[in-house]
């Protein structure tokens, strides 16, 4: 099993401010302060997005779902900011429901937001539904049921949900890196397409055995963010593979510096502890 009390004592020692509110947001559904809050939202352009660096021009759309990811562990998804943010993010969308980053940020960008590039293009695309397709279970979680209010971004989530779809091979498998399997798979769970769902997380639950802890995290991160359920048979061999590489200072090992060892220990927190939903009055 996953000794939730030390990673949660790994964040309290070894993070920062911001790192140590998405952990009691995560804990207990208290939104930080203001300044917290503040400082999350930092860098972004007055369009909506977030740019890749302090001095950049030209905002990137695979950093502004980071940048929604974090403010989601914040609590924060109901922001006057993160309203732009998604609307700088469905304006974005390509006609066949496709994202893909700015030409002009082709030499900057990391090889997985290459823009041009296929592989990119299917990972950006299953990033940018999945945090669509997020705000609008939110949306929806809120509302009585049969309520008619529209919910936001769903057809540009729908439309990205398609795409996903259409390059799916046959047996499952997707033409792009690890991390999109695990957000196109969210996708198509919560798009009801169970079907394409079940076979991408098959491909998922093969490989779980040999994942690095972080992509394991990030994984199960996204499916419950989602709604599945944590007796999901990917889910429990997520939480088997977390429990046998944890440290025994609480955090897993991110081979990168301790700042991501803390993120990925956050994203265990937040695959595997509940929170309180959000109410209707905290919703866009």
């Amino acid at each position: 099993m996953v000794d939730l009390d030390a990673a949660i004592g790994f964040v309290v020692k070894k993070g920062d401010p911001v790192d140590r509110a998405r952990l009691s947001y995560l804990r207990t559904g208290v939104t930080p302060a203001e300044e917290i809050l503040t400082a999350a939202e930092a860098g972004q352009a007055d369009g909506g997005g977030w740019f890749g660096s302090q001095h950049g021009k030209v905002p990137s759309i695979d950093v502004t779902c980071f940048r929604l990811a974090q403010l989601d562990d914040l609590g924060a998804l109901a922001r006057p900011s993160v309203k732009r943010a998604f609307d700088w993010l469905a304006g974005r969308q390509a006609a066949d429901g496709s994202w893909q980053e700015a030409k002009e940020l082709a030499a900057d960008a990391p090889e997985w937001a290459q823009p041009g590039d296929p592989e990119a293009t299917l990972y950006l695309t299953a990033n940018a539904t999945f945090w669509l397709t997020v705000m609008g279970l939110d949306v929806r979680s809120s509302l009585p049921y049969g309520d008619p209010t529209p919910i936001p971004y769903a057809d540009a989530a729908l439309r990205g949900a398609e795409f996903i779809k259409s390059s799916l091979n046959p047996d499952g498998t997707w033409p792009s890196y690890l991390m999109t399997g695990w957000l196109g798979a969210a996708v198509m769970y919560r798009q009801d397409m169970f079907y394409e769902a079940a076979r991408m997380q098959a491909v998922l639950g093969e490989r779980l055995p040999s994942m690095a802890p972080a992509d394991a995290a990030a994984m199960a991160a996204a499916m419950r963010r989602v709604g599945v359920s944590a007796d999901d048979w990917t889910m429990i061999a997520a939480k088997r593979r977390l429990a046998e590489t944890q440290r025994t200072d609480g955090g897993w090992n991110s081979e990168a510096d301790v700042t991501f060892d803390v993120h990925l220990t956050l994203n265990v927190i937040r695959a595997l502890h509940e929170i309180t939903p959000p109410s209707q009055s905290t919703l866009l």
